[in-house]
């Protein structure tokens, strides 16, 4: 007897009534939000702003931001390969430019600062890729999707349902 083991994923569910909607709630917060995640965006090579969001993504896990950008980095030209491998970047260098990899490595100390704050070793490495302006924009796209992925969490956001229209 032959049985399909193939798991479909169950369809969105509404959100608890007791969720906020936080764009409804209190929209200045989120357009204050929409602007931050803007302005730290700027001149940031797009590709790589995506990679930095799939990582802190991961490591919030926060499926609702992950899906989101893989497939925002898919539709701007990212390989699967490369997606694939983000989340073992370290494992998989090969993959990834040495920017790409500082930059990984500062989104990976940002994200779990409290895990022992961020090593004088992933500022250099950062300060060896990235100009003083890039790098104060590269720690606001860091800030910036960490923010997302807890008002995605918090608010319980279901993976697949991108409200963003496109």
């Amino acid at each position: 007897m032959t049985t399909n083991t193939t798991a479909t994923a169950p369809a969105p569910t509404a959100l608890d009534a007791s969720r906020l909607d936080l764009a409804k709630s209190a929209p200045k917060v989120f357009r204050a939000l929409i602007g931050f995640d803007a302005a730290a965006r700027e001149g940031l090579d797009p590709a790589l702003v995506e990679l930095v969001q799939i990582r802190a993504s991961h490591l919030n896990h926060c499926a609702y931001c992950l899906h989101m950008h893989t497939n925002d980095a898919r539709k701007a030209g990212e390989s699967e390969d490369r997606l694939h491998m983000v989340a073992v970047w370290r494992e998989a260098r090969h993959f990834f430019t040495e920017r790409e990899q500082a930059a990984l490595a500062l989104t990976e100390a940002v994200t779990l600062v409290a895990d022992g704050g961020v090593p004088d070793d992933v500022h250099a490495r950062a300060a060896a890729h990235f100009d003083e302006r890039e790098r104060a924009h590269l720690l606001a796209l860091i800030l910036t999707i960490n923010t997302w992925n807890r008002v995605a969490l918090a608010t319980g956001k279901v993976a697949g349902t991108d409200e963003r229209g496109n």
